[in-house]
């Protein structure tokens, strides 16, 4: 326990976690410090584009196999059956109606992208490997949820829209989904040679620009946070705490089972305990229009998000290496 603690603490003083806290206390203090929102976007497709390229040539150099197959068909399974745990849970910790605990369960079995890329450099930073082609579990997890939210939404007679062409289109070519897949097959088709060409650009400025993304991260939750007073119950805040605890021991199972390093089984865990915040909103918006948007974001950007990066990773890389032994 001592050594988990300690590998904990050593994680959480990480320079991109402590970027993530300078933000949100400059938001929670009211501070001016902001960053443009054109540069945020720049920074976020920096990242999405470094992750998915890095990905592909992982997966280029390691063949697609039996593992690679069986870790996608996991990271689904976990994408479906996580929402239906969030909801029943929901139910019974919240007052929430209906449509807003399915619209937020949807959020807790697709994934953070952000909280992905932040784990591996964790992972990275420690000296600790892991399979390369996790990023393509990542990409797979983010939609499957999102179906089971809606069947969960039609069940209780919410009044879900069907899944038509325009639902499907939100979900598919959502742009961080487009990003990080497209991204992935290039590196997957470049691979070691496409690697060099550009590793100096996708490779040595990456802690750099994660620790500024992280900062702007830390201002948003800030605000959002600090704009939804009253919003949230209780009830709520306790979800959003025990929610990814609950699917950071399901990844932890699922990476077991499969046989995962220990790296693989550490961000199998933190998929499994992240919420997404840009996918699913995106296509809430579209399929369950009437539920309310500052529940399901509050929730996912605001509670959830800075738990899993400043308390939940730590965690979970040192669960990881004392359950394997890495």
């Amino acid at each position: 326990m001592q050594d988990i603690l300690g590998l904990a603490l050593a994680n959480l003083l990480s320079p991109m976690i402590l970027c993530f806290a300078l933000g949100l206390f400059a938001a929670l203090a009211r501070s001016e410090l902001t960053v443009p929102e054109a540069a945020a976007k720049a920074l976020s497709i920096y990242l999405l584009f470094a992750i998915g390229f890095k990905g592909g040539v992982a997966v280029a150099d390691h063949g697609v196999d039996a593992r690679l197959l069986a870790a996608l068909g996991a990271g689904v399974a976990l994408s479906f059956a996580l929402p239906f745990v969030a909801f029943a849970l929901l139910r019974a910790m919240t007052r929430l109606s209906t449509t807003d605990a399915a619209a937020v369960a949807a959020h807790y079995g697709s994934i953070s992208i952000v909280t992905f890329v932040t784990g591996a450099s964790v992972l990275t930073s420690q000296g600790i490997a892991s399979e390369g082609y996790m990023v393509a579990v990542a990409a797979a997890m983010e939609a499957p949820a999102i179906i089971s939210a809606l069947w969960l939404a039609r069940r209780a007679g919410s009044g879900a829209e069907r899944m038509d062409a325009e639902l499907w289109r939100e979900i598919l070519l959502n742009g961080s989904i487009v990003l990080l897949v497209g991204a992935f097959v290039i590196g997957m088709v470049t691979g070691q040679d496409g690697m060099a060409r550009i590793e100096s650009f996708i490779v040595s400025p990456f802690q750099g620009v994660l620790c500024l993304f992280l900062l702007d991260m830390g201002l948003v939750a800030g605000r959002g946070l600090r704009a939804s007073r009253g919003v949230l119950s209780l009830g709520a805040v306790g979800f959003g705490f025990v929610m990814p605890v609950i699917g950071a021991a399901a990844g932890l199972v699922a990476g077991m089972i499969l046989g995962l390093s220990t790296g693989g089984v550490a961000l199998m865990m933190v998929m499994a305990a992240s919420a997404s915040y840009i996918a699913v909103p995106a296509a809430m918006r579209v399929a369950l229009p009437e539920a309310n948007p500052s529940v399901y974001l509050t929730l996912s950007l605001g509670v959830t998000f800075p738990f899993n990066l400043t308390l939940g990773i730590p965690a979970y890389v040192a669960v990881a290496q004392a359950v394997t032994g890495g």
